[in-house]
């Protein structure tokens, strides 16, 4: 006799017995234990690195470099700094540190403090750069390219220009006052040419529209006022090449400069 057909045994699947249930196609999902282990897995390592860096000896701030000084010294940088030694690297507060050295030594212009692991503290110092001097009694006083008074010094530093500041009971020192036009004087000696620069000896300030510049050799320079500074520049190199035993010159309109002695 013979056997039951493919068709009836799929039809009889189908009358009297239940379908299977279909496989699972995708990934099975993590056990909860599987999960626990990786939580708790996850928190030791946390919880080492922070041992690490605030706990062990691994990485304390043990040395402290300075950089970058020039009329300051790494001692006195360093003292500033106050860089808490033994302390871990990572709980050492830069941004106090950065301004805790301007405030207490106003010749640094900017300084950056820097992390270098695993035990050293990093000081860059960028010093202020004197482009003027004030005198005051028989000491002087150094001022930047931004205007800023950051030091008084017993000897003046060499091939920095003394500010004379003349202006007598001018209309322009009632109008401006005397910081407006120490500020004017600045901007010039801030702009001028480096070759210019370190053969300036004075800057002489009557007006504000009338500033001149005494150099070695007995050369003088007529600038004017601050205004139109790059330009001036410029043509005072032009004259000086152009004319290099020339006395006087004279930029303070610079379309039409003129120069003389010889």
């Amino acid at each position: 006799m013979a056997g039951p057909t493919t068709a009836q045994r799929g039809a009889g699947q189908q009358a009297g017995s239940p379908a299977r249930p279909p496989r699972p196609t995708g990934r099975r999902r993590p056990s909860r234990r599987l999960l626990l282990v990786i939580a708790v897995g996850v928190l030791l390592l946390a919880s080492g690195v922070v041992w690490a860096l605030y706990g062990s000896s691994w990485f304390r701030a043990e040395h402290v470099r300075t950089t970058g000084v020039d009329v300051l010294t790494p001692a006195e940088v360093e003292s500033a700094a106050a860089v808490p030694i033994g302390a871990p690297l990572i709980s050492v507060d830069t941004d106090a540190m950065a301004a805790r050295l301007r405030q207490k030594l106003p010749r640094i212009d900017s300084v950056d403090v820097v992390r270098s692991w695993p035990h050293e503290i990093g000081l860059k110092v960028t010093e202020r750069q004197p482009v003027l001097l004030v005198k005051k009694g028989a000491k002087f006083i150094e001022v930047d390219a931004k205007g800023v008074r950051f030091a008084t010094v017993d000897k003046a530093p060499g091939r920095v220009p003394l500010l004379e500041l003349t202006p007598g009971q001018s209309a322009s020192l009632r109008r401006f006052g005397s910081g407006r036009l120490v500020r004017e004087a600045v901007r010039v000696a801030g702009g001028l040419p480096h070759a210019v620069a370190k053969d300036t000896q004075v800057v002489r300030v009557t007006s504000y529209d009338s500033i001149s510049l005494q150099l070695t050799g007995g050369r003088t320079v007529v600038w004017g006022s601050s205004e139109e500074g790059a330009v001036k520049a410029r043509v005072l190199t032009a004259l000086m090449k152009a004319a290099p035993k020339a006395g006087h010159f004279d930029v303070s309109a610079p379309t039409a400069p003129a120069v003389s002695g010889g």
